[in-house]
């Protein structure tokens, strides 16, 4: 358990904060990928993927599989079931604050549509009558 908490809260929130590392993750949402297919989709050079697929890897996000001369990565489902676990409470905090907020809005939308709106006489009406009486 204390493992688990140390993985979601340290290695998993900067493991997934670079923006580099997400978009090699979303590459591979799609399916097994070479490091060269990988290469051709970031904008950085092949020693710089390599780096960040080693730290994915490290992390437990990807796998790699060799095959020949490649090295083929894909995605580990096993950390985004841990952290999807891990999100889940706040996902549930936030789900209900939201319905809360969604009902509120409802009830004054709702309170405007029923209840006639009661024009408020302007000021500048005001001051014209006594202008006009004042003659």
């Amino acid at each position: 358990m204390i493992y688990i908490y140390i993985i979601v809260h340290i290695s998993v929130p900067q493991t997934l904060a670079d923006p580099t590392r997400l978009l090699i993750i979303e590459l591979l949402r799609g399916g097994e990928r070479s490091v060269n297919d990988i290469v051709e989709s970031v904008p950085i050079d092949q020693s710089g993927v390599s780096r960040h697929l080693r730290i994915l890897q490290e992390a437990g996000f990807a796998r790699v599989r060799p095959e020949g001369q490649k090295r083929m990565y894909s995605l580990c489902p096993e950390p985004f079931r841990d952290l999807d676990g891990w999100l889940s409470k706040y996902r549930r905090l936030w789900e209900g604050r939201l319905d809360k907020l969604g009902e509120a809005i409802e009830r004054k939308r709702r309170a405007k549509t029923t209840t006639p709106q009661k024009r408020k006489p302007s000021k500048r009406g005001h001051h014209d009558r006594k202008g006009v009486s004042g003659i």
